[in-house]
């Protein structure tokens, strides 16, 4: 027999990842799917594994669109707006850096230029949690912030349009006024993280040079439930959340040492 017990550990690289289901109504620009937004200091990725749709981006760039199907994988850097549209029941696995960040607080939604000049307004708008997460009390919430953040997004294509980085420029140091404070609590999170799974790599790397083994005495295997059917409202669609967030299953031998 084996037992199991909950332990604190962290995904590959530190990394966060949820399963996200694209909502499919309608926003107030005919297209169906979800809210856009960007992240400061978070690349994060999406791996098709269900459905049809595009992925909109603003940057430097300026105004791209990529199709996405079963098996496509693409990722964003810190700066890329971006939107999900879903045309037939799009559903796609989250990889995001800095353990999932970008949902708990490493975002801006595209919000008119109006409500983002105010915290207060942008918080009330964004629908967010009392701790900054990305999720949604209510569907008509998670609704209403998607269709303000698309008519912000239509308003700052046409000003990029118009007058190309300035305007990006302009975008970016307003947005990140509202999250600065979240600055140091980021921070800690990357520290304890991913700069934390790099220092041990490197020490791992030092150890076999000189011919030191003995860490590998310490390896484990560990284990996530798949998401339960109680979803929560996120940006772009419903989340399956592997949370609480580095909780996992390890795996371990009775005391007789069978298995």
């Amino acid at each position: 027999m084996v037992d199991t017990f909950h332990r604190l550990a962290l995904l590959p690289g530190a990394v966060g990842l949820t399963h996200l289901r694209v909502y499919e109504t309608m926003a107030t620009d005919g297209l169906h799917g979800g809210s856009p937004h960007l992240h400061f200091a978070c690349t994060e990725c999406y791996y098709v594994v269900r459905g049809q749709g595009i992925v909109q981006t603003l940057s430097l760039q300026g105004y791209q669109e990529l199709a996405l199907e079963p098996g496509g994988v693409v990722w964003f850097s810190p700066g890329v707006i971006h939107r999900l549209v879903n045309h037939n029941e799009l559903e796609i696995f989250v990889v995001m850096q800095n353990a999932g960040l970008p949902e708990a607080g490493d975002f801006v939604l595209t919000m008119p230029s109006n409500i983002l000049a105010d915290p207060q307004k942008y918080f009330d708008a964004a629908s967010l949690s009392p701790h900054g997460e990305v999720f949604a009390s209510s569907e008509a919430a998670a609704y209403q912030r998607r269709d303000l953040a698309v008519q912000g997004f239509a308003e700052l294509r046409s000003r990029i349009e118009e007058r190309g980085e300035a305007a990006l420029f302009e975008f970016y140091e307003v947005a990140a006024r509202l999250v600065a404070p979240k600055a140091g609590q980021w921070r800690d999170v990357w520290q304890n993280g991913p700069l934390a799974a790099a220092q041990a790599t490197g020490a791992q790397l030092t150890a076999l040079e000189h011919g030191d083994v003995s860490h590998l005495l310490q390896g484990s295997m560990h284990a996530m439930p798949a998401p339960g059917s109680d979803r929560k409202l996120g940006m772009c669609g419903t989340l399956g959340t592997y949370l609480p967030e580095g909780v996992t299953v390890v795996v371990s031998s009775l005391a007789n040492g069978k298995q």
